[in-house]
């Protein structure tokens, strides 16, 4: 995929470089967890985030034209989510198409400065 991605960075867009955009979640954030717990969710979504880093490092030494990011979609009403749901703030939890439309908004707007970033659905940046 690698080359393809290469060759494609910003061709018949508006952007200078093409984006690999990964769907992982706060609870994969060492530095923000504050609750343990979900333990098999939590270690394959830093297993994600870290593969994802680690990616973006390559593509940045080898001065590629791509970038990396991870996003977190917030809490979208799924059935993933449904159990947790009364947890949730009021005004937290997400239709699909509010969360997509701010994941996309993301993505289009992302600039080389972002690889490696990981990114809330807000576009706040979320600690490793």
């Amino acid at each position: 995929m690698w080359p393809l991605l290469k060759v494609g960075g910003g061709h018949g867009t508006e952007r200078d470089v093409a984006v690999v955009a990964n769907l992982s979640a706060r609870v994969g954030s060492i530095g923000d967890n504050r609750l343990g717990g979900w333990h098999s969710y939590r270690s394959s979504k830093t297993a994600l985030n870290q593969l994802t880093k680690t990616v973006s490092v390559e593509f940045a030494r080898k001065k590629d034209p791509i970038i990396c990011l991870l996003l977190h979609p917030g809490t979208v009403d799924t059935d993933l989510s449904r159990p947790f749901q009364r947890n949730v703030p009021e005004g937290k939890l997400f239709t699909k198409e509010f969360s997509v439309q701010k994941l996309l908004s993301i993505i289009n707007n992302a600039k080389s400065r972002d690889n490696g970033k990981f990114l809330a659905w807000d576009g706040q940046e979320i600690p490793w």
